[in-house]
């Protein structure tokens, strides 16, 4: 099995490359997809979150923007977070690469693959990239976002460029959606020849 680490930065276009892989019959794992599961109704952390941050979960799961002004610019909140999530994410991942241990190539979509040293635990690693004004233009327009609020995300994520330098592969969303199929096909038809199945 070759295990992928597919990641980039926020507004970089990585969940609809994802899709495209899933689309292509390739198995993925997706942490955020994981951690809202985990933080959504009747979510298995909310008990241990509303313990550390009172008031920040309630029938829906947790109300992401109070938790949020909680932790954004707070390193030692959101360490606490982090030791809460990231076990729990952990044990959904090796659960996902055990169901899926016969298939010759599996996606991790770990946003923080970087920054987390999650890139420790994949084969190769793929970075989803695009031009900074359209970064700035997609996350802009994403509800609830703002000018200062995008430049904390930034200052929390590895620079696009230095990604793009560790990458084994980048995929381009800056340009025509059938230019950047294409590329994840070249992706796929490169790790299949790899595994030789």
């Amino acid at each position: 099995m070759i295990i992928i680490g597919l990641t980039g930065s926020i507004g970089m276009g990585k969940s609809a490359v994802a899709a495209m892989f899933i689309r292509a019959g390739i198995p993925l794992f997706d942490a955020d997809r994981a951690v809202h599961q985990l933080q959504g109704p009747d979510g298995a952390l909310l008990p241990q979150i509303e313990a550390r941050f009172p008031g920040t979960t309630g029938p829906s799961g947790v109300d992401r923007q109070k938790l949020g002004s909680v932790v954004f610019g707070n390193a030692e909140a959101l360490r606490v977070l982090e030791r809460i999530v990231h076990p729990a994410v952990a044990a959904l991942r090796r659960d996902f690469l055990r169901r899926n241990r016969s298939r010759p190539i599996v996606v991790l979509d770990i946003p923080l693959l970087f920054e987390k040293k999650g890139w420790k635990s994949v084969d190769q690693i793929l970075v989803v990239s695009a031009p900074a004004w359209k970064q700035r233009r997609r996350v802009l327009a994403r509800p609830g976002m703002s000018y200062a609020k995008f430049a904390k995300i930034r200052k929390l994520q590895l620079p696009d460029a230095q990604k793009r330098k560790r990458a084994d592969f980048v995929i381009t969303t800056g340009t025509l959606r059938t230019v950047t199929i294409a590329e994840v096909r070249q992706v796929i038809a490169c790790l299949t020849r790899q595994t030789g199945r």
